[in-house]
């Protein structure tokens, strides 16, 4: 049979794995921590998993490559260069591995998100011999883009930025244009150097849309870096983790907490995080608590927000969900939360004092007050606090708004200015959160849960360009 390719996306990261196989055996590329949705799809194919693959040493997620080459005897494949602390099959440019009679992948270094990157086309047999059916791009070449070059260190951002032109531009060389292309990154992940909304791509699909084939070198490297914005400060800690080798996850169930377990650990500046969706968490919620909820990219902005090892509390609805979050989290390296607690509010309070409700408003009520005419209920607009990306501000902002970016603001509350706080971002997800850390500081916020791109029409007075 013809080779098949199955996407396993993790959307909240914004990246995706992949199974291929000739119907007989598989091999899996760069495979997220939470192994147990990989052997399950090949349960489902009824094929054997006998390589695993990575391209690169993951800044963005903790591995599951080794765990899952483990329990299924598959032989690991990693760059022969990169110095990690298990074994592997160490594999470098030129390799050809055969992975059945119809089904071999070939390794190309594609050196640009990480120094010893790899890239492997996948081959298939036919009649006329062997022919690419794509390739495995990794941090490499993404659709309408490539992989961030920064993560190593701004020190060899532009190197690595040489690099990847011609990593990109040698790929194309390499395969026809039919070629399939198969990324890790570009789904809304940090590690991509900007984003695309395309599902899926080709070599020639590539070389007529991405700007890497468009510019030359010394012009795409400092369009590429002049437009990284920050990137997640738990970063820091997956590259460690996987050169290391990555231990099994546990994913049972964490020890429950009362309401003055819950009350114990946000009076000593603990994390106890609410995962409910963010109109939920305004009407009512736990004081001291945060908004995260797990509609949006709850496990991204946490290990962001965090000091690195502070104690989680998880809090939710159902069990469910709670351990929907345990998944999130451990596959950034958040392996155990400290307690969690499900039900409603009203359960995790000692008393009816501990709850506490969000001010809510959209930028029709933000337009009206600054123009003197406040709603009812609402205080004036003292301070417009915009927690958007700096990319995001640069595109666009209010006029008289002061910018912290929301992964800055738990060191920067103290810069936010004094009187009644309206924070808004590009949704009112982040919003949200920046709304909770607000109010656990004691400040009078006003969070506005509305679509940025509607302030203008709504007359909220934008600065000029």
């Amino acid at each position: 049979m013809a080779v098949q390719v199955s996407v396993i996306a993790t959307s909240s990261l914004g990246d995706r794995s992949y199974l291929a196989t000739d119907g007989r055996v598989a091999v899996v590329v760069d495979p997220q921590r939470d192994i147990d949705r990989i052997v399950y799809l090949a349960g489902e194919r009824g094929v054997r998993i006998s390589h695993v693959v990575e391209t690169h040493i993951h800044n963005d997620y903790v591995s599951g490559g080794l765990e899952l080459a483990r329990v299924t005897g598959a032989r690991y494949l990693v760059a022969a260069a990169d110095e990690v602390g298990f074994d592997r099959v160490p594999v470098a440019d030129g390799d050809v591995v055969d992975v059945s009679d119809g089904l071999r992948i070939r390794v190309v270094a594609t050196p640009g998100h990480t120094f010893h990157h790899l890239s492997y086309v996948l081959d298939e047999a036919g009649d006329d011999g062997w022919s690419a059916a794509g390739v495995f791009t990794g941090g490499s070449l993404l659709f309408g883009t490539t992989g961030r070059t920064d993560l190593l260190g701004q020190q060899y951002a532009h190197e690595l930025a040489h690099h990847q032109h011609a990593s990109a531009r040698r790929l194309a060389d390499l395969l026809p244009d039919g070629a399939r292309v198969w990324p890790t990154h570009g789904f809304g992940s940090f590690c991509s150097a900007s984003q695309a909304d395309a599902p899926e791509s080709t070599i020639g699909g590539e070389k007529r849309s991405n700007p890497v084939f468009r510019l030359a070198a010394d012009r795409f490297v400092t369009e590429t870096l002049a437009g990284l914005d920050a990137y997640p400060a738990y970063y820091a800690h997956m590259g460690v983790a996987n050169a290391a080798g990555p231990a099994p996850v546990d994913l049972t169930p964490v020890t429950r907490a009362d309401a003055g377990e819950l009350r114990a650990r946000i009076a000593a500046g603990e994390w106890v995080v609410d995962l409910r969706h963010r109109k939920a968490y305004a009407t009512s919620h736990l004081a001291g608590t945060v908004s995260l909820g797990l509609d949006g990219p709850m496990s991204t902005w946490l290990g962001w927000l965090i000091d690195w090892g502070v104690p989680i509390t998880l809090l939710a609805e159902t069990p469910e969900q709670v351990a929907d979050a345990q998944r999130e989290l451990v596959r950034i390296g958040i392996d155990r939360p400290a307690a969690q607690a499900t039900g409603q509010p009203e359960q995790w309070a000692t008393d009816r004092a501990d709850l506490r409700r969000l001010t809510v408003a959209d930028f029709p009520a933000l337009a009206a007050a600054r123009a003197g005419d406040t709603p009812h209920g609402l205080p004036a607009p003292q301070v417009v606090l915009d927690v958007r990306m700096t990319d995001e501000w640069n595109a666009g902002h209010i006029d008289g708004a002061v910018h912290v970016p929301l992964p800055d603001l738990p060191k920067r509350l103290a810069d936010v200015p004094a009187g009644a706080v309206w924070v808004h971002c590009g949704s009112g997800y982040r919003a949200t959160a920046a709304a909770s850390l607000l109010a656990n500081a004691g400040r009078e916020v006003v969070l506005i849960d509305d679509m940025f791109d509607r302030a203008d029409q709504a007359g909220v007075r934008m600065a000029a360009a």
